[in-house]
């Protein structure tokens, strides 16, 4: 049994905390008062008898126990949200298909995940699976050859459509390692090398594009690719810069400590992940598949997001239904 005082709310806040680095960063996060918060670190830091951050200090910092004890929290706390997700296993038994479509970002983590999930209650269900880009399952949909897509909401998707928003995917800024941002001019450094552009064909290619037109940003560019791996590999061998989101960053695993991410120096703008069915029948499927969903996102992606980038806060964050 955990000691008195050991809380599983008092360990998600102390994550919080640690994230964020601030006892109001934590606050602003879960939509909890600053002394509900500070009472909840004051019971969690006696129980174990020692002080986990030091308030002394301006930005507040972790004590060595802090860091210690942190490192074991998010790896008990990982575990209880996936077990979350294995207990809360949708009845498929009613199923005799699933066609099931998902983007390619998902491809290292969290669809094999879901697959896992899905394959212990499948066992009289006919399971297809399709991964690819966002315009790509979402043709596929609407052509009816699958049932269920997760993918990036665009404002062109059919209206009858049935959507479950998952994840806020902001864009933010990749540059290589080191490269110099003059502030208040960072557009003007951004002009020394090439803007690697996605794929126009790309919902993100034209996200980005139709911004930067909105705003009267022409900057220069000479690529423009449909594989955010290998826009990530140039920006991390210096050959030019590219507006990205944390959740392509994140599927760039190789190249992660090669390229700094940075907020944009102009108005911020995001994607929004989405589940999407169009058969009624899917219904009670597609909201057990998108809570599902949520919770590999949270361990897998959001959480790990925030730890490489803290500054993201609620930018890229879970998006409930």
């Amino acid at each position: 049994m955990m000691e008195k005082g050991l809380s599983l709310r008092g360990l998600e806040l102390f994550e919080a905390i640690a994230r964020t680095g601030s006892i109001a960063g934590a606050a602003e996060q879960t939509g909890m008062s600053l002394p509900a918060i500070s009472q909840q670190l004051t019971n969690l830091e006696a129980t174990l008898g020692q002080a986990l951050i030091d308030r002394t200090r301006r930005p507040m910092r972790m004590t060595p126990a802090g860091r210690l004890f942190l490192a074991r929290v998010e790896g008990a706390l990982r575990q209880i949200r996936q077990a979350q997700a294995e207990v809360a296993v949708m009845d498929l038994t009613h199923l005799s298909d699933l066609r099931l479509g998902t983007i390619d970002d998902f491809d290292a983590e969290v669809t094999p995940q879901l697959v896992i999930a899905l394959a212990k209650n499948l066992a009289n269900c006919r399971f297809r699976l399709t991964t690819g880009p966002s315009h790509d399952v979402m043709r596929k949909l609407t052509e009816g050859a699958l049932d269920i897509v997760i993918c990036a909401a665009g404002q062109d998707r059919p209206a009858h459509l049935t959507e479950a928003p998952l994840l806020r995917d902001p864009y933010v800024l990749a540059v290589p390692r080191g490269f110099l941002l003059t502030e208040g001019a960072e557009i003007a450094s951004l002009s020394t090398l090439p803007l690697l552009r996605y794929d126009r064909d790309q919902f993100m290619g034209r996200q980005i594009g139709a911004h930067l037109s909105r705003l009267r940003i022409d900057l220069p560019d000479r690529f423009e690719l449909d594989s955010n791996q290998s826009i990530l590999g140039l920006v991390a061998s210096g050959a030019g810069w590219s507006i990205t989101t944390p959740l392509a960053y994140l599927r760039a695993r190789q190249f992660l400590g090669q390229v700094d991410i940075h907020p944009l120096p102009f108005p911020a703008f995001s994607r929004t992940i989405s589940l999407f069915s169009q058969n009624e029948q899917m219904g009670r499927v597609a909201d057990d598949l998108a809570r599902r969903f949520r919770v590999l996102l949270q361990t897998l992606v959001v959480d790990p997001g925030h730890r490489l980038i803290p500054w993201l806060g609620d930018g890229f964050a879970i998006k409930q239904g």
